[in-house]
């Protein structure tokens, strides 16, 4: 009984680790896909207090926040959500990247 309690509580403690964990933002950038399912990461779009400040580039995107969308070949697949985000985002013209 008290091997099940503590593989219980053992894997417990390592999906609450994994939840808490952000990703890096830094290094989301470059080619990205808009997908209904099977995404590598959840995102949801604000208005203001954005984890990331994404601008949409045509070519080149090479530093935090640039992305260029394509339908296939994706560095990155992003699912838009509008509950239980993985981190927000908001569309700028001008310095994109993590706040």
């Amino acid at each position: 009984m008290r091997c099940l309690f503590a593989l219980m509580l053992t894997a417990f403690m390592l999906t609450a680790t994994a939840a808490e964990q952000k990703p890096d933002l830094a290094q989301i950038h470059g080619k990205i896909q808009f997908v209904t399912s099977f995404p590598d990461y959840k995102v949801k779009v604000v208005d203001s207090f954005a984890d990331l400040h994404v601008k949409i580039v045509q070519s080149f995107p090479e530093k935090a926040g640039e992305w260029q969308i394509v339908d296939s070949f994706p560095d990155y697949k992003i699912q838009l959500v509008d509950s239980f985000p993985d981190f927000t985002i908001r569309y700028v013209e001008s310095f994109p990247g993590v706040q």
